[in-house]
């Protein structure tokens, strides 16, 4: 079995093709082919509330190109997720309405419930019954996830992201808001919280951060890895540290919704297991095509062949 999943982004669109390997004890998801384009939808709309003319023109090639590559790859079953760009912007159904009907492509816009959803789908094998606090920050909003005793308790999005932190359409009665529900949420009798950080930004800051394969980053640490990025210019980021154009310039914003969280969580530490929207997409799609309806996402390096791999052991 082969599955797509593309993430309509505010700041970037992510394509991933992925082989399903089934045995009796675990399924595997091995990564066939994977695009990211920086078409920056969130610059458009969180500016103008639109999407740009040039911006739908560039989308529209990009939705063509990855039609291609479905249909190549003989894709047996995709999704297509947008996120806070879209579903925000005046003309974001108009659009997925134009592709739907030229490309034969449909895009599920989703509200901010529905990706956190998707998203704590794909990093629930990694949790305990610990308190942990997810933290995803997007390019328009941040979805917040509180754990304890093994159950996901409270859930909710925020209108705040590295991309609207940028062009400055971030409301102080926002984080207000995010603050009050972050300090009301995380309880004393919960115990010592760690945080689960997911996103391109943050995973990023855990690359930079040099710290042994699934060692828990401090805050600490992530406070000097913040300051050692600003110290380089954006040409620098992009050249030195290797970091994408789109990339260079939303990397603080996004670091500084990371630790103002974890600091109103009083959150010392930080678990970074490198998964996002796409796989929580990959594995709403085998759960759609298969039998099994218990089934857990975990990730595994596939250290003979240099890729990654990802398992999902079967629950019976």
């Amino acid at each position: 079995m082969k599955l797509a999943a593309i993430d309509i982004g505010s700041n970037a669109i992510r394509f991933q093709v992925s082989s399903v390997l089934e045995s009796k004890d675990q399924v595997l998801f091995k990564k066939m082919e994977y695009v990211r384009f920086p078409l920056r939808l969130g610059h458009d709309v969180f500016t103008t509330n639109r999407i740009s003319e040039k911006s739908v023109a560039k989308f529209k090639k990009l939705m063509e190109a990855f039609k291609l590559l479905l249909e190549l790859y003989e894709v047996d079953d995709y999704m297509l997720c947008a996120t806070s760009a879209m579903r925000e912007s005046e003309n974001g159904m108009a659009l997925a309405d134009e592709v739907r009907k030229e490309l034969g492509l449909n895009i599920e816009i989703i509200e901010g419930q529905r990706e956190a959803e998707l998203i704590n789908s794909a990093i629930r094998s990694y949790l305990g019954s610990q308190t942990y606090l997810h933290i995803d920050v997007g390019g328009g909003s941040t979805e917040l996830n509180v754990y304890f005793g093994g159950k996901k308790m409270k859930t909710r999005s925020f209108r705040v992201g590295s991309v609207r932190i940028l062009e400055n359409h971030d409301l102080p009665v926002v984080w207000s808001d995010m603050e009050h529900w972050v300090r009301e949420n995380i309880k004393p009798n919960m115990g010592k919280v760690t945080a689960v950080g997911t996103g391109g930004n943050i995973s990023k800051i855990y690359e930079l951060a040099k710290l042994k394969p699934h060692r828990l980053m401090s805050l600490k640490k992530m406070a000097e890895v913040k300051d050692m990025i600003a110290e380089h210019s954006i040409e620098e980021r992009i050249y030195k540290l290797q970091m994408n154009p789109d990339r260079a310039d939303v990397i603080l914003p996004a670091s500084t919704i990371y630790m103002r969280v974890m600091e109103w969580a009083k959150a010392k530490y930080m678990f970074v297991p490198e998964v996002g929207l796409k796989d929580g997409m990959m594995l709403h799609l085998f759960e759609r095509n298969s039998r099994q309806s218990k089934i857990e996402f975990v990730n595994k390096e596939d250290q003979s062949k240099g890729s990654k791999t990802q398992i999902i052991p079967r629950k019976f």
